[in-house]
């Protein structure tokens, strides 16, 4: 399985696992043995490391002084060999939730003084939540079982480019939030989200060598690791970022601290506190005897934060904490006190990115002193409006806001980028071509129409600091306009035609071709068919050739940086070669949205090519000629239960395989499918040629009449024999002859399907260099050529429609339309004087013939 089938098949078995338990609560659990297991394996990997064997391991005991030192100087905690994941797994049956404490607990007691900030506590939640996992020790152990076999096969050696076990981990969060309602806001950011305001910072921070973050509401950490790839991917060296965190609840404290650690951070460079933000403020002491020693006051590159929405808070007396100079955010809402306290730990060039919810931007009293300060004093550079409902558990609409320390220009770039999502599920989703769009107006400064804006501060000024986005960009759709004239007349305004000016000026001499000027002020359509005129234009032919001319040599470039290089690639950095390489081809094309082309190759790498490099660089490049067993879940013993069924390439599908390199066996297959539509048609046309009497007289026919009862009409046709005498009884032997034949046909389908799926494994596994190499292009290079050959007719069809639609428009005048009234008015008129009826309903239709204007 790649990452994503086994997240989501642990995902699956563990929200049933969780029976009752909250989802809030649960995933402090799994998660927290997860953890668990990544450190008992990474002092496995490292004591083998230091040429440990499977004996040596054995002798890991917590009375051997020695040896517990030296693997707290090794890993910065000691696990002993009881107590090693493995060993769980080991002991199966034997395994109870007791070793569980007892593990949990010595865990605490053994580690390395040096890295208590790290580590110390990291385990309560899950210490005191096993309680809950059943209802005594029994049931408790097996929950705890069940989880552990679980979990046991989450690689834990992942590498930065495919980092399975992160991915898990944020699967997992993620799934949980969703589950989870209001709660989910409290531990987690969504990760397109994240990835947003990642973009941001790590655009301004690129080419810096040491970078310190921080999230002061850290939740599940998810958000710092964001921005530390994301700067990472920029800059190069992971190992240059340092990672500030504070967190008030304390079982997602845990979370951010797990999180870190699990993504490989160094120790040195994870600093993580368990408090209020707003009340304890950094720098902070661990006891008042070492406040000389812990003085550490902290000012970093980046601030990035999705706080608590107009959280109820304590704020202090005006004047009295240095963070507040612009103000104190009101009792019931503490927003701007969060996005105060962000502001003022940035460095002079610092940037900070925040989640609020859209009130901050126009609510009065003073919230509005603050945003008024922020203003005049340049800090603010973009708000983002995001779409609705993009959060779990809350609709709020919600902004991302974007601010500098120190900054010189006298405006503030306002985006709207309320209509840029896609539907998943309840909620709505960024799409990667969305954050893109996002990110290249906030670092270009560009005005968009209808998505982005340049706003001055003396504009600002003039609107009283109100920030309301509609107050600047206008994202509505235009209102459709009717022409007058045309209305009454017909025949299609010149400005309407105008207004697809963009196709006009790339298609030189289309508009003369397509309308016929009737006047100053309309024009006709002079064509019968509009798309066979479009599509049979010298210009379009042209610009739909110069598109593809300009990819003439995608596919080699592709194969050349893909499947010649699939070993050896970075996933991490490529897709952002790819996207240059592509948006670079696609400068000069006019009407391709550079941003749907782009969503197109994300969608391929995201979906196929980055999971298949991902299998071939952990796994080498024999996994392209690997078969595994083909797993579905079947019902045994009245559980869910996988099972194989046949076989299914680990990287190379059986229908790709088949139809390039079998398609002789697929076309033999495909004449017996054939043939077998054609049975079913003929048996169709048999049923529906009988006679209603014939098939009310028979029990091989069914009692609606639409199908032949199989059995019945066996026992018909055999005692008809071998002389059918009539119409209806040869009928009914052409049936059965049909069927039989159609019997035949499937078992032979049914064979060649199997003959063929053993010779595709086969060929699979004896696949050469060169043929493994065409099939990966095949799968990778193939599709993505085909989608991003489509766009340019896409951009044509567009044209069509929108002719289409004009000529639609005002092909009915008012003139016809009152004449069809007439028309229909006259026509009930003359029904209404073939109706008869007493006086009173003669008296009311003759009332209703008045007003219709009848006589």
């Amino acid at each position: 399985m790649n990452k994503q089938q086994l997240a989501a098949k642990i995902w699956e078995s563990a929200n049933k696992m969780r029976s009752k338990i909250e989802a809030n609560e649960y995933k402090d659990y799994i998660l927290g043995f997860i953890f668990y297991k990544f450190l008992s394996e990474t002092e496995i990997a490292r004591l083998r490391a230091e040429d440990w064997g499977d004996e040596d391991l054995k002798g890991l005991d917590e009375n051997d002084a020695e040896t517990v030192q030296y693997v707290r100087d090794l890993c910065g905690y000691f696990i002993s060999y009881d107590n090693l994941f493995s060993t769980w797994i080991a002991s199966q049956s034997d395994f109870t939730i007791a070793d569980v404490r007892d593990a949990l607990s010595a865990f605490e007691r053994n580690i390395d003084p040096a890295r208590k900030r790290v580590f110390a506590g990291i385990f309560d939640t899950l210490q005191t939540g096993l309680s809950k996992l059943g209802t005594d020790e029994k049931s408790r152990s097996k929950a705890a079982r069940d989880l552990i076999y679980l979990i046991k096969d989450i690689p834990m050696d992942s590498r930065q480019d495919y980092d399975t076990l992160g991915f898990i981990y944020e699967y997992l969060i993620s799934n949980f939030a969703s589950n989870a309602g209001k709660k989910a806001g409290e531990f987690y950011t969504p990760s397109e989200v994240s990835q947003l305001m990642s973009e941001i910072v790590a655009w301004h921070l690129a080419g810096r060598e040491e970078i310190n973050i921080y999230d002061p509401t850290s939740g599940s950490g998810s958000l710092l690791i964001h921005i530390g790839q994301a700067v990472a991917r920029r800059n190069g060296n992971p190992n240059d970022i340092k990672y500030y965190a504070q967190e008030l609840k304390e079982n997602t404290y845990n979370l951010t601290r797990m999180n870190l650690v699990m993504r490989g951070i160094l120790p040195d460079n994870i600093v993580t506190r368990n408090g209020d933000t707003l009340k304890s403020d950094w720098p902070w002491f661990d006891t008042d005897e070492t406040k000389d020693e812990t003085y550490e006051p902290l000012f970093v590159d980046a601030v990035v934060s999705n706080p608590p929405y107009s959280q109820n808070w304590e704020p202090p007396e005006p004047g009295e904490d240095i963070r507040f100079e612009y103000g104190i955010a009101p009792k019931s809402k503490a927003d701007y006190a969060f996005l105060l306290h962000d502001l003022y730990h940035l460095r002079d060039d610092g940037i900070m990115t925040i989640v609020l919810p859209h009130g901050v931007l126009f609510r009065g009293g003073e919230e509005g002193t603050i945003r008024r300060n922020l203003v005049e004093n340049h800090h603010i550079q973009a708000i983002i409006g995001l779409p609705a409902n993009i959060f779990f558990g809350t609709g709020i609409p919600t902004i991302v806001m974007v601010l500098r320390k120190h900054r010189n220009d006298d405006h503030v770039l306002v985006v709207d980028a309320s209509k840029y999502f896609a539907k998943d599920g309840k909620n709505n989703k960024l799409r990667a071509s969305d954050i893109k769009r996002i990110v290249d107006a906030v670092s270009e400064n560009r005005d968009v129409d209808k998505f982005s804006r340049l706003v001055s501060i003396d504009e600002i000024r003039q609107n009283d600091y109100n920030l309301n986005i509609p107050r600047y960009v206008d994202s509505s759709e235009t209102a459709e306009s009717w022409d007058v004239y045309s209305t009454m007349f017909g025949g299609i305004p010149k400005q309407d035609i105008d207004a697809l000016n963009k196709y006009w000026n790339v298609f030189p001499g289309l508009r003369q071709r397509l309308f016929a000027e009737e006047n100053g002020h309309s024009a006709k359509l002079a064509v019968q068919d509009v798309r066979e005129a479009v599509n049979a234009d010298s210009g379009v032919s042209a610009y739909i050739q110069r598109y593809r001319e300009v990819f003439t040599d995608y596919p080699s470039y592709l194969r050349g940086e893909l499947v010649g290089n699939a070993v050896n690639v970075s996933i991490a950095a490529e897709e952002e070669t790819l996207t240059n390489d592509l948006l670079r081809r696609l400068a000069g094309i006019p009407l391709v949205d550079a941003y749907t082309a782009y969503q197109v190759l994300d969608d391929s790498w995201q979906k196929t090519i980055a999971n298949d490099l991902e299998t071939i660089q952990s796994e080498g490049h024999d996994a392209v000629r690997k078969v595994d067993a083909n797993m579905v879940v079947k019902k045994k013993g009245g559980k869910d239960v996988e099972v194989p069924d046949g076989w299914a390439g680990h990287i190379l599908p059986f229908d790709l395989v088949q139809e390039k390199l079998l398609s002789a066996d697929l076309a033999e297959i495909g004449t017996y499918e054939s043939r077998l539509t054609e049975i079913s048609s003929e048996i169709a046309d048999i049923l529906e040629n009988l006679d209603e009497d014939d098939k009310n007289s028979t029990d091989a026919v069914s009692e609606d009449g639409d199908s032949f009862v199989a059995t019945e009409l066996k026992k018909a046709v055999k005692s008809i024999g071998k002389d059918p005498e009539t119409d209806f009884d040869r009928a009914l032997v052409n049936a059965q002859r049909l069927f039989d034949e159609e019997r035949e046909v499937k078992k032979n389908v049914k064979n060649l399907r199997s003959a063929l799926d053993e010779k595709t494994r086969t060929v699979i596994e004896g696949l050469s260099g060169e043929q493994a190499a065409d099939l990966l292009a095949a799968k990778w290079v193939e599709p993505l050529q085909r989608k991003l050959e489509e766009l340019p007719q896409t951009a044509v069809d567009e044209l069509i429609a929108s002719v289409n639609a004009l000529n639609d428009k005002y092909s009915t005048t008012y003139s016809d339309v009152c004449e069809q009234i007439e028309q229909a008015e006259a026509e009930l008129g003359n029904m209404l004087d073939q109706l008869t009826g007493n006086e009173f309903d003669m008296a009311g239709i003759a009332e209703l013939k008045t007003l219709l204007g009848g006589k």
